[in-house]
C-alpha cells in the first residue's frame, strides 16, 4: 500500500502538468462538452500502468484516444445491430458451428435472457450493452478477467442451448 502511495506520490505533478490539456485534447476529438471531464478522469486512472521513461502527455493522451476509438466502436455495434446479444451468441457460439438455416428469433434469445440469474444478467449487460471489457467486468464484479471470460463462454453457450430449445418447440 505505501508503495502505491509512494507511486502516486510520483505520478501527481504529471496530473496537475496535464489537468488542463487532456480535456482539451478529448474536445478536439470530438466529446460531448458534459463527457470531457469523464473521459480525463478515466484516463488519468490508469496512472499506475504509466512507464516513467515515456513521455507522459502523450501516454495520456493516447489513453484518453483510446477511450473515445472505444466510444466509436460501441456506438457502431449499436447501430448497426438488431440484437447484439444475438449476433455475439451467434458469433462466439463455441460448440457446433451455428447453422444459420433455422431462423433465430429476437424473442427466443430475449426469454432466455430473462431466464438467466440477475448476476449472469448483469454480466451480459455490462459486456454486451454497456460494451465494458472484461478487464473493466472484472473489476466491477471483483473477480479476474479470467473468470469473467469463462464465464462468458458458458452465459453464451446456456443461451445456445436455450434458443434451440425454444425453436424446436416451434
Amino acid at each position: 500500500m505505501e508503495d502505491s502511495r509512494n507511486r502516486f506520490d510520483q505520478f501527481e505533478p504529471l496530473v496537475h502538468e496535464h489537468h488542463v490539456r487532456v480535456p482539451a485534447f478529448a474536445r478536439s476529438l470530438g466529446v460531448e462538452p458534459d463527457w470531457v471531464d469523464d473521459v480525463a478522469q478515466e484516463a488519468f486512472r490508469k496512472w499506475d500502468r504509466f512507464d516513467r521513461r515515456r513521455d507522459f502527455g502523450k501516454w495520456v493522451r493516447g489513453i484518453a484516444a483510446n477511450i473515445v476509438r472505444n466510444e466509436l466502436r460501441k456506438r457502431n455495434r449499436r447501430q448497426r445491430l438488431l440484437s447484439s446479444e444475438l449476433a455475439e451468441t451467434m458469433l462466439n457460439s463455441e460448440a457446433e458451428d451455428y447453422k444459420l438455416n433455422p431462423p433465430v428469433s429476437v424473442e427466443a434469445v430475449q426469454t432466455c435472457l430473462a431466464k438467466l440469474s440477475p448476476d449472469h444478467r448483469a454480466l451480459i449487460q455490462g459486456h454486451y450493452h454497456e460494451g465494458l471489457t472484461t478487464t473493466e467486468l472484472s473489476e466491477r464484479f471483483q473477480k479476474s478477467a479470467a473468470n469473467v471470460r469463462q464465464m462468458l463462454v458458458r452465459i453464451r453457450r446456456q443461451i445456445r442451448i436455450c434458443v434451440d430449445r425454444q425453436l424446436s418447440k416451434n
